[in-house]
């Protein structure tokens, strides 16, 4: 149950990021967000993870702020993998996955307090 509210979680974030920036959008309905967010996980599970151990060093100095440099190569990555989501610049990748990984993590805060309780 909680990987499906994780993966509803992440559907809003991307949702929300398709309204916020400019430049990069969803076609489809509310099943094409689902897609991108399953899409997106996976390969920041698996990539992703693997791109953030080889650069550790790079993380370390800049504080962790490299990490949003490398979520936004894996929204690019599920950009050119997929064909329900089209971003425009890196930049808005980089807006976007910065978007995403912080309403993403408060949904998932809040689900986590309120199950808690």
């Amino acid at each position: 149950m909680k990987l499906l509210i994780r993966w509803a979680a992440s559907a809003l974030a991307v949702w929300a990021a398709t309204g916020l920036v400019p430049g990069i959008k969803v076609h489809g309905g509310a099943w094409s967000y689902f897609w991108v967010a399953l899409l997106f996980s996976l390969i920041n599970i698996t990539i992703g993870s693997f791109l953030k151990l080889l650069t550790l060093p790079a993380v370390l100095l800049s504080l962790g702020l490299f990490i949003v440099v490398i979520n936004a190569a894996m929204l690019e990555l599920t950009a050119r993998w997929s064909t329900a989501l089209t971003i425009n610049s890196f930049w808005s990748a980089l807006f976007a996955s910065l978007i995403i990984s912080v309403i993403s993590g408060l949904l998932n805060r809040s689900v986590k307090k309120a199950s808690q309780n």
